[in-house]
């Protein structure tokens, strides 16, 4: 039999302090004085109540790569910073292409508990990016797969993303783009500029990035089916965002925290703790990024959580592996970029981290209004302590986080999945 809850006196999106009845998974009740007879009382005065966050983009290794995470220690980490329910990217080994890898990964995904496991299935066969993978089989198997993109690869054949577009349309699925045209990022290392230049470093050109969006909006509008962009990361795929938006065409997209918060000059040590794909950019594009999720023009934060081992990242910068671990450190990264500097509110953090994520990849169950009749998927946020980011203290496997040391506000107190407490006062349950 589950447990109820009463949170006593949450501020329900940052605003008015409410009680929340949790009752058989669901949200029971909102209002104030609430009956907690009977009831396991969670003090939450001070604190904000969020629905649930979900990650769009989310590295979890496992198959394959279990030395840098499994789905066990990638969903511990996600219920620690908030989330419950991410994406499993396709990219791992066996590559997600098939039913059976699919269907794998969410299996273990039910089987940790710590949050929902939503997999991404590849659009091509060993991302490889030649011949359609089985997507119809992925979208009727078990995890029931509405999500498709060869992260880490660009879909750079035009023919093949057509083909891909006109698909998922049978499924009302959407295509994920790692925008990066290949040719022109051939031995890319840092964002093309004065940091390249100054450390010798080959450039990543910004219209490698510009190029493949312009070319795919216009293709999703003549299919009429569903664009999704990772990971966005110039002011020029902001504006070709916001123009095909304009015009209609059905495309969505997402930045990362740390394109949020840090920029190329990070890069300045050759410590390949930043090195990422796509690059860290310039202060303008992080500006230009942050005003684009404030206005809608980007639709949410996605972390692209991207675990490694040591020896991947403590090497030279060359040879080094690109990414950045990023689920527990997302809400206080946004609280920093973008509350307190008064271009999002609570309730639009609430959007842009949990229900937008949930529209675009078609969970039903995530995202609801913290509202009587809504699944009890709730995290419990308090904004007000201020503390230095622990490497060691992280859940996930990895320790490969862009800002250690860096000291960035607030904690997840408390994530509900389904009126199940998956943490409690910080600590996994």
């Amino acid at each position: 039999m589950s447990q109820t809850y009463v949170i006593r006196g949450a501020r329900i999106l940052g605003g008015e302090a409410a009680d929340v009845l949790v009752r058989d998974g669901a949200i029971a009740e909102v209002g104030a004085g609430l009956d907690g007879s009977g009831a396991q009382v969670v003090d939450a005065a001070g604190l904000i109540a969020l629905p649930g966050l979900v990650d769009l983009h989310t590295h979890l290794r496992e198959p394959g790569r279990e030395d840098a995470e499994t789905v066990e220690s990638g969903t511990k980490a996600a219920a620690v910073g908030g989330y419950t329910a991410v994406h499993a990217m396709a990219n791992t080994d066996p590559v997600a292409d098939t039913a059976g890898v699919v269907e794998q990964v969410w299996r273990l995904g039910r089987e940790a508990g710590y949050c929902d496991v939503h997999p991404v299935g590849a659009v091509t066969r060993s991302i490889a990016g030649e011949q359609l993978a089985e997507l119809g089989a992925m979208a009727d198997s078990a995890a029931r797969v509405r999500v498709f993109s060869d992260d880490g690869h660009c879909v750079s054949d035009a023919v093949i993303m057509r083909r891909a577009l006109e698909y998922v349309k049978a499924f009302d699925g959407v295509v994920a783009q790692h925008a990066q045209e290949p040719r022109l990022t051939e031995g890319a290392q840092l964002n093309e500029g004065e940091m390249s230049a100054a450390l010798g470093l080959r450039g990543w050109p910004a219209v490698a990035e510009e190029a493949i969006i312009a070319r795919d909006v216009l293709l999703a509008q003549h299919v009429g089916s569903r664009l999704h962009v990772c990971h966005v990361s110039t002011a020029g795929s902001v504006e070709i965002l916001r123009w095909a938006k304009s015009k209609g065409c059905p495309v969505t997209a997402e930045v990362t925290p740390h394109h949020l918060l840090l920029d190329d000059t990070r890069a300045g040590t050759y410590d390949p703790i930043f090195k990422v794909n796509p690059p860290l950019r310039t202060a303008a594009d992080v500006d230009a990024l942050r005003r684009a999720l404030a206005d809608g023009t980007i639709d949410c934060v996605a972390t692209d959580h991207a675990p490694h081992p040591v020896e991947a990242k403590e090497t030279e910068w060359a040879v080094a592996a690109m990414g950045m671990v990023g689920l527990e450190t997302a809400l206080p990264v946004v609280q920093e970029a973008m509350v307190e500097t008064g271009l999002l509110d609570w309730a639009g953090v609430a959007d842009r981290m949990s229900v937008q994520p949930a529209r675009i990849g078609r969970l039903s169950g995530q995202g609801r209004p913290l509202e009587a009749g809504s699944p009890a998927n709730i995290t419990l946020y308090d904004p007000s302590p201020r503390r230095a980011v622990d490497p060691s203290a992280l859940a996930s496997k990895s320790r490969n986080t862009p800002f250690a040391g860096l000291e960035l506000p607030g904690r997840v107190v408390a994530t509900f999945l389904r009126g199940r407490p998956t943490v409690l006062e910080g600590k996994l349950q």
